[in-house]
């Protein structure tokens, strides 16, 4: 986004820097689902270098309108039907884990793309940077993309969009909220993408897209600007929630639009995609509003500096940790690139509303009282390069953590992330900081449905058919449950697995043929050129060891020429001469063993691992990586 003039709190001096994403992606691991998969297939990066992205109101870069009839849509209106066409409902991520959310709707030749999101790497993805879905269908497909809607604006519902328009080899109109935009423009600056054409929407207007007829519905979630859909087509309707839940006393005074949804179901609802993060859930998620009357509550009786960490997208948190900071006259700092960028993004639009003389900057705060101080920063996940990860080992520039301050993790690990969050925690703790979770206070509710406020939304829509969405396996079948006790047939439940498909047409729903699908790694410049044998090469390093072996081999004399050497790091007593003597010892028997058989390098190879693999297990329990080097002479 174009920046006029920089905020003083926005000033990215922290010293973070961006990924820039760049490099050439190909194929990815494919998951499995029912039907057929196809092949990989590589895609050549396309430059995009041509137009400044902008936020618009339906016009293209040369000022025509793009997105076809646009208007508000109160009373609804009813896409014709084709009793011979069929809408095919693919999910390429988000039927995995709480992440990656993007979902493919075909009809004939038009598709559209609903969501484009990604998701962090946990223990079992060393040096992995970021998770995308395998969007491989989308790419075989472009000539039939007529748009992508983004729902909001979290990281797990755009994140992949910089990745995708990279590898499209033409401009796609991105349909979202002005914030969703907001943010989206910001992740697009950091990569260099110049030329996207974004398109701002509200909730209760239509736009038409191909033979796609899609409503927008306001629903509350804990980021403004969330959206829901019900898309129209010849061969049915599909309502898709959105992330929600049903706040009654929002933050921003938006609720979830009930009036609009039941106009939905009056005209009927074929299938229903819904949000299955909070199904296990036994209750209604308590208000947003009842955490700031906790972080008020603790700012207000804190003696030093406060602390808070939350996600960085998290505006309705931002909002309540700002007004509490300034009802007990602190001034507010913030640190961590995308906490930065994004409070930057939220007060020019409009949804962050603190005055400059209650911001300060972090390289201003050497000698304002600690008791006059909050900060807001990242790190609410563990993450050991973020500001609070920096600040709890003593690397951050310019916040240090003293005896008596005050750390508050407004958020809830995502599964996967408890061990790094617990290791900060700890830390903080060393240093004699007195730390708040959600075991100590309610300092984070959820912005998902718990299980009585989806029961409510089954009720309100009334769907003929229903797909639970957005959820590890567990989710899922819970969410499948409860929408079986509001009364959907149980033969018209679907649980997919990414890159499968449904098929909506006159005659009903039935399971189609799948898609590729799986995940691609982001792993530093690389895109989708970090494989599973990576990974596991990397695991069994970080896990077993390495060792190394180099011999000399005369062949025609079948005969060991010196010793042969071998060298071994991260295994037990591999720095034991005793043990280092004995396995040069193994490898030389293995060697001549093999020579005497008339082996050939590769046979030796294998020989001299094969020796040094057993001597280790048998001495250590450990089966280190092996790599050996045979030099003939």
């Amino acid at each position: 986004m174009a920046k006029e003039q920089q905020e003083k709190t926005a000033a990215p001096r922290e010293g973070d820097k961006a990924s820039n994403g760049q490099g050439a992606r190909s194929g990815g691991q494919r998951g499995r689902g029912n039907g057929s998969r196809k092949n990989n297939t590589t895609f050549k990066r396309v430059n995009l270098e041509r137009k400044r992205p902008q936020l618009s109101r339906g016009e293209g870069a040369d000022g025509s309108q793009q997105t076809g009839e646009r208007r508000r849509s109160r009373r609804g209106s009813k896409a014709s039907k084709d009793p011979n066409a069929t809408l095919r409902i693919i999910p390429l991520g988000g039927l995995d884990a709480i992440g990656k959310n993007m979902t493919a709707f075909e009809c004939g030749n038009d598709m559209i793309l609903d969501d484009a999101g990604l998701m962090f790497p946990d223990d079992d993805h060393p040096g992995v940077d970021l998770i995308l879905p395998d969007y491989t269908y989308v790419l075989e497909n472009a000539d039939k993309l007529r748009g992508i809607i983004i729902t909001h604006g979290h990281e797990d519902h755009t994140g992949t969009l910089p990745y995708l328009l990279k590898d499209l080899d033409h401009t796609v109109n991105i349909y979202a909220t002005k914030l969703t935009l907001g943010l989206i423009e910001g992740k697009f600056a950091e990569h260099k993408i110049k030329n996207a054409r974004l398109i701002e929407i509200k909730s209760g207007e239509e736009i038409r897209l191909g033979c796609f007829k899609v409503d927008f519905f306001a629903v509350n979630h804990s980021i403004p600007g969330a959206v829901g859909l019900f898309i129209q087509s010849p061969a049915g309707n599909v309502l898709h929630t959105g992330d929600f839940k049903l706040d009654q006393t929002p933050i921003d005074g938006v609720t979830t639009d009930f009036a609009a949804i039941t106009r939905f179901s009056e005209q009927g609802v074929d299938l229903m995609m819904s949000d299955s993060t909070g199904a296990m859930n036994p209750n209604f998620t308590p208000s947003e509003a009842e955490v700031g009357k906790t972080l008020e509550q603790i700012i207000s009786q804190a003696p030093g500096r406060v602390i808070i960490a939350s996600f960085a997208s998290h505006i309705h948190r931002m909002q309540q940790i700002c007004d509490a900071a300034v009802k007990n006259g602190r001034k507010v700092v913030v640190t961590g690139r995308s906490m930065i960028q994004n409070t930057d993004i939220a007060r020019r639009l409009g949804y962050l509303k603190i005055s400059d003389d209650n911001l300060i900057d972090a390289y201003d705060l050497k000698g304002i009282p600690s008791d006059q101080v909050v900060i807001m920063c990242t790190g609410s996940q563990g993450e050991p390069l973020s500001a609070l990860g920096r600040i709890a080992n003593g690397e951050h520039k310019t916040i240090e953590i003293e005896e008596g301050d005050t750390v508050i993790i407004s958020a809830t690990p995502v599964p996967g992330n408890e061990k790094a969050v617990t290791r900060v925690i700890n830390s903080l703790a060393k240093i004699g900081a007195d730390v708040y979770d959600k075991s100590r206070g309610k300092v984070h509710v959820s912005g998902h449905a718990g299980a009585e406020e989806l029961k409510i939304m089954l009720t309100l829509v009334k769907p003929k058919a229903f797909m639970p969405v957005h959820g590890e396996a567990t989710h899922l079948r819970a969410h499948a449950k409860l929408a079986e006790a509001t009364g959907v047939d149980a033969d018209n439940i679907y649980i997919l697995e990414n890159g499968d498909s449904l098929e909506l047409s006159a005659a009903g729903i039935e399971r189609g043929e799948g898609v590729p699908s799986g995940i691609v790694y982001v792993d530093g410049l690389s895109v989708g050129d970090t494989s599973q044998d990576v990974l596991d090469e990397r695991n069994t390093l970080g896990n077993q060891g390495f060792a190394s072996v180099a011999a000399a081999v005369d062949m025609k004399n079948k005969r060991v020429v010196g010793d042969p050497q071998v060298s071994m790091h991260g295994i037990t007593g591999g720095d034991d001469y005793y043990l280092a003597d004995e396995a040069a010892s193994t490898v030389a028997g293995a060697l001549r063993k093999c020579l005497g058989k008339d082996g050939g390098v590769k046979e030796l190879r294998k020989a001299a691992r094969d020796g040094l693999l057993s001597l280790l297990w048998e001495r250590t329990k450990q089966r280190p990586m092996v790599v050996v080097n045979i030099l003939e002479v």
